[in-house]
């Protein structure tokens, strides 16, 4: 017998993790650059908001789609810093991964291809898969500033095509899509009659650049589905929460899939999400200043090691560094697990276009960072 999940492979990031985790267990002591996790704490009121909702008994089932004044909150959210012409009834709440998972399943049929960058973020690939789907890698590598080129996407398109998948800032190489680049995304769109997917879950994770989603554009908001969420620009990855936005076309299709999965996004986590919108801003701005000075330190000392070249990332809190040492990105992985106590996520996780790179989170500690950098450059000059 067959079947489905035999063509999926296992998150490169998640495995390297567990060793990781298996070596400190063992008593090694080892530094992770591995999951793209913040190391900050959850900004202090929007704990107390989550506190406030189990204390006040909301722990209960809630509408499938989200509550109202957080769907609402969503909406206001899309209009001021998006451009885009939301309304509450065309959110649904859920958690990040699970909005760009419920889009492909609900979305594309079988044998239909969807277009995704070469590299780029290692769920992706699977999750068309496990739609029954094709994916169709287009190179996005130095060559291209690690972004997806416009006349390469269109050199892909077939008559299977039904959705170009776009991640900007990028995970795993925080390149970031200029204006142009998405209006040209968007024009292919329209001409193929296709669907995009735009995760930007980074995009409040800029330096020097700016977001630009696909569904401000003129006549895009019915092709368009936004994904985002708290994980990243909030540092709350454990509460598992997020959302989708796109037409009502599109929306009573998805939902189908969120009623007959997850059912609905946990209630109090979804009033800590409205303090999350609606509160301070100065505790991301803090975040996101830390993560410039840790990118630039990270930048500056990995051009320092024998054999590496990085392209500075624009956003996020990875960097994808090109080595010429003569050896595969797997066994790039182990000799610098083994060697110098290090865990990076090997650049073949994220596509063929990934091999000879490796991936560093830059979501730890500066005093970490250059620890865990020194001892890379210690383990690549023996080679």
């Amino acid at each position: 017998m067959t079947f489905r999940m035999q063509a999926v492979q296992e998150s490169g990031t998640v495995r390297v993790a567990d060793r990781v985790k298996a070596l400190r267990a063992s008593g090694v002591d080892v530094i992770s650059f591995t999951i793209g996790e913040p190391d900050f704490p959850t900004p202090e009121h929007i704990v107390q908001a989550g506190i406030d909702a189990l204390k006040s008994g909301f722990t209960k089932y809630t509408p499938s789609a989200g509550i109202p004044e957080l769907r609402e909150a969503i909406a206001r959210k899309l209009k001021a810093e998006n451009g885009i012409d939301a309304s509450a009834s065309e959110i649904i709440v859920t958690p990040t991964k699970h909005a760009i998972f419920m889009s492909i399943i609900a979305l594309v049929d079988r044998g239909e291809e969807v277009i995704l960058a070469d590299p780029s973020w290692v769920s992706y690939e699977p999750m068309v898969r496990m739609a029954d789907a094709v994916p169709v890698p287009v190179r996005a590598d130095e060559e291209t500033g690690f972004r997806l080129n416009p006349e390469l996407v269109a050199e892909k398109i077939t008559n299977r095509t039904r959705m170009i998948l776009l991640n900007s800032p990028n995970n795993p190489t925080g390149a970031v899509a200029s204006r142009e680049e998405v209006r040209a995304i968007c024009e292919l769109a329209v001409d193929h009659d296709l669907l995009i997917l735009s995760d930007e879950i980074y995009e409040k994770i800029m330096y020097d650049a700016l977001n630009h989603s696909p569904a401000s554009f003129p006549g895009m908001k019915e092709r368009v589905i936004t994904v985002n969420g708290f994980s990243k620009t909030y540092s709350m990855t454990g509460w598992r929460l997020g959302y989708l936005h796109a037409d009502t076309s599109l929306v009573r299709d998805i939902q189908k899939v969120q009623t007959h999965s997850v059912t609905c996004a946990t209630s109090f986590a979804q009033k800590a999400g409205i303090a999350a919108l609606e509160g301070p801003a100065e505790p991301v701005r803090r975040m996101v200043a830390e993560f410039r000075r840790r990118r630039d330190l990270t930048v500056r000392k990995l051009r320092d090691m024998p054999g590496i070249e990085v392209v500075e990332p624009k956003g996020a809190f990875y960097t994808f560094p090109k080595y010429s040492q003569g050896m595969d990105s797997e066994k790039m992985t182990e000799y610098l697990i083994d060697e110098a106590h290090v865990g990076v996520t090997p650049g073949s996780s994220f596509g063929s276009f990934g091999e000879n790179h490796f991936r560093i989170s830059y979501a730890t500690d500066i005093a970490t960072l250059e620890r865990g950098l020194d001892s890379m450059k210690a383990a690549l000059e023996k080679l």
